[in-house]
């Protein structure tokens, strides 16, 4: 993402908000944490904390700003329509704040889910 004002340039890399975007969407409320497929198996696999990004997908979106998608793994027993609600609420809110950067899209995919 490329953001010019009348100072300069800033260039925000995909990767920065896919770190934004995952650590937040991993501290909401319900969520076990991100997921990843993996190649070798086709199961998905949760991550830890330093590989947030990898359960994130950042693209521009074509009239400007970026769309995001999440792969969660969530508690068992929860209200998963109310934990994705929350998520994207708070993803948005938090890139935006954060970036300067619209967020025009946020889908969140939940990949399973996790007992204690």
């Amino acid at each position: 993402m490329l953001i010019h004002t009348g100072l300069g340039h800033i260039e925000i890399t995909p990767d920065v908000i896919a770190e934004i975007a995952g650590y937040t969407a991993s501290s909401c409320f319900g969520v076990k944490g991100m997921t990843v497929r993996s190649v070798s198996d086709g199961l998905f696999h949760l991550l830890r904390r330093e590989n947030l990004r990898r359960g994130v997908k950042v693209q521009e979106a074509p009239g400007g700003g970026v769309t995001i998608e999440l792969h969660i793994a969530v508690e068992h027993g929860i209200n998963i329509a109310s934990v994705c609600r929350s998520i994207i609420t708070e993803v948005r809110y938090h890139v935006e704040r954060l970036t300067g950067v619209d967020v025009t899209n946020v889908d969140v995919y939940v990949e399973s889910m996790k007992a204690d």
